[in-house]
């Protein structure tokens, strides 16, 4: 298989104080508020990521205050949620589709009146200049790639389930050779040529990259995965180090490498579209807006 290399996205370890909510098991008072049921905490991740600087805005938009956003992972942050789920306590962290979470749990966003978090993103493949001159079948593969949030959950969920990502994204490639093939039409096969993918350490980023590293070595291509943190996957991108990614999450996630990589890398496709983040909750907790924060 193809070689990976774990940069510095590598899980970091996160510990969050849970209160309880007003529900049947997990009621210390009738009086007790959102914030003082979770101490006025969110549960974040990285905190390179797009969406940690979204809800930091959040928090001063809505004037928040007394509120903290927590950074750690996003394994860090699905830890958290388990625990809090499985006790139905109260929890809000920063969240995304598409995610196994939203299959395995009932969550709800909480609605964003001052529309900070923006509308409906979209995944993109970004490469390095040069790229389609240097590999132009790998190029030519990577510009076709295009799958939906059901393809990806599927993946995503067997990884969670305890596969590795390499024979999960086996899996599903060889269960899904229609798509394969429209991402592959009008490729030729290579023999050994060196292909650098860079990727965050997001659920939806291990499953996809995953799969197009399969795609590519069932070509031919002799490919290596790397797993960095945001700043240092575009930066590779833009200097050259590595030639592509399919984890740029635009226009607001990403934002702020994209302007400053401006004209230094090429998008050469979006994946998926109608892709969401916000904070997010279980639907067993009694609010609906990041106003009711308040």
């Amino acid at each position: 298989m193809w070689k990976k290399i774990v940069g510095i996205g590598a899980v970091a370890a996160l510990s969050i104080g849970l209160a309880a909510c007003g529900n049947d098991k997990a009621s210390s008072s009738k009086n007790e508020t959102v914030g003082d049921s979770v101490k006025y905490k969110i549960t974040g991740i990285d905190p390179g990521a797009g969406i940690m600087t979204a809800t930091e805005k959040a928090l001063k938009e809505y004037k928040l205050d007394d509120w903290e956003l927590v950074t750690g992972s996003s394994a860090a942050m699905t830890a958290a949620l388990k625990k809090a789920y499985d006790k139905k306590e109260p929890i809000i962290f920063t969240g995304w589709n598409p995610h196994w979470m939203f299959a395995k749990y009932d969550l709800k966003y909480l609605d964003d009146p001052k529309g900070v978090y923006g509308e409906a993103e979209e995944i993109h493949t970004i490469a390095r200049k040069g790229l389609k001159e240097d590999h132009p079948n790998a190029y030519k593969v990577l510009s076709q790639f295009k799958w939906s949030e059901d393809d990806m959950g599927e993946v995503m969920l067997d990884i969670q389930e305890g596969s590795k990502p390499e024979d999960a994204a086996a899996k599903w490639v060889k269960d899904n050779p229609d798509k394969v093939a429209e991402w592959t039409k009008g490729v030729d096969k290579v023999k050994g040529e060196k292909i650098k993918l860079t990727y965050v350490a997001w659920d939806s980023e291990i499953a996809s990259t995953n799969v197009m590293g399969k795609v590519l070595e069932d070509l031919g291509f002799k490919v290596t995965l790397t797993q960095v943190e945001a700043g240092p996957m575009w930066t590779a991108i833009a200097d050259g180090s590595a030639d592509a990614s399919l984890a740029a999450w635009l226009p607001l996630t990403h934002k702020t490498y994209a302007e400053k990589f401006d004209g230094k890398y090429e998008d050469i496709g979006t994946s998926m579209t109608g892709v969401k983040i916000g904070l997010t909750v279980p639907k067993y907790m009694d609010i609906d807006s990041i106003e009711d924060l308040k």
